[in-house]
């Protein structure tokens, strides 16, 4: 069994209650019994939402419900504006384009913001965009984009709003209601501490007349028509047959955050990030985005000169047992990435400081041993101790 410290964006480590309740027995998922955990989970994960409409899951990873998003409400020739800042938000455009819209973009320098401005500047000159996907937390830059302020301009449109909320909702502010969002997915592996494999997606009345509207949409297994249906069956249920472990583990991963909390975990998720980037400038690595719009929930910083991705990343897995993750695409060799998500607090940030900092000075950095360290350890002490 690998027991390396996963620090990465995504999966991330998953608590030793949510492992066991997915190897419960398997059940009918066609049963009152499987109906009632179905209930449970989807109405928490509308709690984590901040929404008042149902939730839906979908057996897949964040990019089905991406996907589930844009297939439903998109017939050939519709054109989509997609903030493209990052990988992510590049996947929604190519989604987009993958099922005959026509996506226009607005590319965000990698490590940067979409100006909310530019968006409404865009709708006011193109009358006819149907719908606008921006991704929240963008992981390949570590970037945050600004979806309550993107929701106010969009409330003067009638073009719909998709956001990806994979690596942010259940880590960071997402309130689907109050930011008028009409469609929101996210994915279990990342702030939810749930195991890969699952993704949700919930709607608003706007966004179901649009489905409802489309006649033939070009999907069948992520026909959101038919996971409706399903759902309100009695006894609830999935169109086709789910992984029904994962939605025990999913199950369970949501009781864990409805007992912290959820504005208690996102905090710690804040606190989290903060001491991060405490201890990163401790080291005086430099972080790729400005810290200004930098992500709760991951944060990416520039290699150190003299230093590859290789050997940092290699050092600190091999050695220490500690994983990172690297640049996506262009970015690749040029940052490294720390996840902070979902399960992880200070103790394992401690653990990955001690370890960066030894890897540092292994491979010929000036690193003043303990600084990190000792960064993190004051974000978390109160003022006053």
């Amino acid at each position: 069994m690998d027991e390396t410290l996963l620090m990465i964006p995504g999966p991330t480590r998953v608590a030793q209650r949510v492992l066991k309740a997915m190897s419960e027995n398997i059940v009918n998922h066609r049963s009152a019994l499987f109906g009632k955990i179905l209930t449970e989970t989807t109405e928490m994960m509308s709690d984590v939402f901040r929404t008042n409409n149902k939730s839906y899951l979908l057996t897949g990873s964040g990019t089905a419900a991406m996907e589930a998003a844009v297939a439903n409400i998109i017939e050939p020739g519709d054109r989509v504006l997609n903030v493209v800042g990052g990988k992510f938000g590049q996947r929604f455009a190519q989604i987009v384009e993958a099922f005959g819209g026509e996506p226009i973009r607005i590319d965000v320098e990698w490590g940067s913001a979409v100006n909310p401005d530019e968006i409404g500047y865009t709708l006011e000159e193109n009358d006819d965009i149907k719908a606008v996907t921006v991704v929240h937390n963008e992981t390949s830059t570590g970037v945050a984009n600004p979806i309550k302020e993107i929701g106010k301009i969009m409330a003067d449109y009638d073009a719909l709003y998709i956001v990806d909320t994979v690596s942010s909702l259940g880590g960071d502010e997402v309130d689907v209601d109050g930011y008028g969002i009409d469609i929101c997915v996210t994915g279990s592996q990342k702030c939810l501490a749930a195991p890969p494999g699952m993704a949700a997606i919930t709607l608003s009345d706007d966004a179901w007349r649009v489905v409802e509207s489309v006649d033939n949409p070009r999907t069948y297994y992520l026909n959101l028509k038919k996971y409706r249906k399903s759902g309100d069956a009695e006894p609830p249920e999935t169109p086709y047959t789910p992984a029904v472990s994962l939605i025990y583990a999913m199950h369970e991963a949501l009781q864990v955050i409805m007992e912290e909390g959820l504005s208690n975990r996102i905090k710690r998720h804040k606190l989290a990030a903060e001491a991060t980037r405490n201890a990163i400038k401790a080291l005086n690595l430099e972080l790729f985005p400005d810290e200004s719009v930098s992500s709760t929930t991951v944060t990416a910083v520039n290699l150190p000169e003299g230093v590859t991705d290789g050997e940092l990343r290699g050092t600190m897995r091999n050695k220490y047992h500690v994983e990172l993750a690297g640049g996506q695409d262009h970015l690749k060799g040029k940052i490294f990435r720390i996840g902070h998500m979902g399960n992880i607090t200070h103790r394992e940030l401690i653990t990955t400081f001690s370890a960066l900092e030894m890897t540092l000075r292994e491979l010929g950095f000036e690193v003043e041993m303990g600084e990190a360290v000792a960064a993190v350890a004051d974000t978390y002490l109160p003022e006053d101790v």
